[in-house]
């Protein structure tokens, strides 16, 4: 049995790599297409719980070359021969459904040679259309479902994020729609077993995914994928990818957390309370993913700060400038009329360095009546860029800006950064300085990694963040207003000695290599 198993997923894997190779990059867009190499469809395959007898329903949804449903064929032809496995797989891309019914003939031959029945039905058309009641009233139910579900980001006008939100799912992307509408489909106690990109678990545009999800499915194990681009080889994949798996029904008290690069490489698993995944205070139930013991003594070391924002009387907010909306405005050069612009590329060692001789971006904006409500008083704020190159070691980039820096009397701040400030205010010096230099530490930026797996650092993941008290930061503001801008592990011993939390042991775990 196992040498046909074997044989099935090796044929299929080859069938996926020629027609991955084949299309083109246009046509994989079109359909948000990204196909499941053969190690990570049978890693999605053996979480599956298989009953050892009688009828089972697998749902695929995107089903592309079949690799996903081969691997619980291999499956059930090495563990479970006397289960009776249906499959139903949706396809929309012509190009693929040959494909895909070529492989799925291959399952029911490779199964009837060691005595299994596998039977299958090839839908050709929309996933979405058809869990949405537009084909069917009342689809029917199953038993799973595996997925690794297209990705491509969906306008308010799309007509699956529409129908999506017809059964309650407010979804932008369409893994989310796919996921969320696949959950709905289970019967109560089925499973889902999905690879997908990390970016849902936390983050406000995914909040209504999240509840949707939530409400319906119980996670009990969670794999990350931390290098990026390592499973899907083949693709030009910058996110981490998570394989999330969970059951119809009520949250268990506890979920397993599992991490490794990608491919084969070896994972490390541990299991621990649902509340260090998501915190039952949280208000937009991050879904965090602490896959090791030093991540989990990073967020416990991160609990012990006393301040939130609001207790610092400071605000986050993104900067207003999105430039290609005031392209009209925007100027190479400083001069009469102009307010400084800032962008990403002028943060440097802590500061903002302007303007920025070297750079292709503006330095200036237009002072115009459009643009009144563009600036902010030249004043001291700290600004955390929103994006970090995928070069750059560091996810949590802080600088501090003040009047000292920039001549005039207002200043401009594009919409790559998240600016403090107080009320559309400046910060006292100090407090910014203390509050930048912890923004820089390798805590922080570690305690972000573990629960963000893009490289986008939104306002709200910086309003999640706890802080040191205020009386803390100035101090600690006082200490470097007296030094240069000192490097990364003599920043990191400074801050701890100025914030009790953060000399505590766990730092240990955040400050090794």
């Amino acid at each position: 049995m196992d040498d046909a198993a074997i044989e099935l997923t090796r044929r299929v894997e080859l069938r996926r790599q020629d027609v991955s190779s084949r299309l083109t990059g246009s046509h994989r867009a079109r359909f948000g297409q990204f196909f499941t190499p053969e190690i990570a469809s049978s890693f999605l395959a053996d979480l599956i719980v298989l009953p050892h007898e009688g009828p089972f329903r697998l749902l695929d949804p995107g089903a592309g070359v079949g690799s996903l449903s081969a691997a619980v064929v291999a499956r059930v032809m090495k563990d479970c021969p006397s289960v009776e496995l249906h499959i139903t797989a949706f396809e929309i891309d012509d190009v693929l459904v040959p494909h895909l019914t070529e492989s799925l003939e291959e399952c029911v031959a490779f199964a009837a040679r060691v005595g299994c029945a596998v039977t299958y039905e090839v839908r050709h058309n929309s996933f979405v259309e058809y869990a949405t009641g537009w084909l069917l009233e009342q689809p029917e139910q199953f038993d799973a479902v595996i997925a690794n579900p297209p990705y491509k980001k969906v306008n308010t006008a799309a007509p699956e994020r529409v129908a999506a939100e017809s059964r309650g799912l407010r979804a932008s992307n369409l893994y989310t729609i796919f996921v969320g509408l696949a959950v709905d489909l289970l019967i109560d106690g089925g499973q889902l077993s999905v690879i997908i990109p990390r970016s849902w678990a936390n983050g406000p545009y995914h909040e209504p995914f999240r509840r949707f999800l939530l409400a319906r499915l119980s996670l009990d194990f969670l794999h990350v994928y931390d290098q990026r681009g390592r499973v899907f080889a083949d693709a030009a994949v910058l996110q981490e990818n998570v394989v999330l798996h969970g059951a119809r029904g009520v949250q268990v008290e506890s979920v397993v957390l599992s991490a490794s690069g990608g491919g084969d490489d070896p994972r490390v698993e541990r299991e621990v309370p649902m509340t260090e995944v998501i915190h039952p205070a949280d208000p937009h139930m991050f879904v965090r993913i602490p896959a090791d013991d030093r991540a989990t003594a990073i967020a416990w070391q991160m609990s012990l700060l006393p301040a939130d924002l609001a207790d610092l009387d400071v605000r986050v907010s993104t900067g207003r400038v999105v430039d290609f909306r005031s392209r009209d405005a925007l100027r190479q050069d400083p001069g009469e009329g102009t307010a400084p612009l800032i962008y990403p590329g002028h943060l440097v060692d802590g500061r903002v360095k302007w303007p920025a001789l070297d750079s292709k971006k503006p330095n200036a904006l237009l002072r115009t009546v459009e643009t009144d409500a563009l600036v902010l008083p030249n004043e001291t704020y700290v600004l955390v860029k929103r994006f970090s190159a995928k070069e750059e070691r560091r996810r949590v980039v802080a600088a501090v800006c003040s009047d000292d820096d920039l001549p005039g009397d207002e200043v401009a701040i594009e919409n790559h950064l998240n600016v403090y400030h107080r009320g559309n205010r400046g910060l006292p010096l100090l407090l910014a300085l203390g509050l930048s230099a912890y923004l820089n530490t390798t805590l922080v930026d570690d305690f972000v990694r573990s629960f963000s797996g893009h490289t986008q650092i939104n306002a709200t993941d910086l309003r999640q963040l706890r802080y040191p008290a205020v009386q803390d930061l100035v101090h600690l503001g006082a200490e470097l207003s007296a030094q240069t801008w000192p490097g990364q592990a003599e920043l990191d011993d400074l801050v701890a000695r100025y914030v009790p939390a953060m000399s505590e042991p766990a730092s240990e775990f955040a400050t090794a290599a």
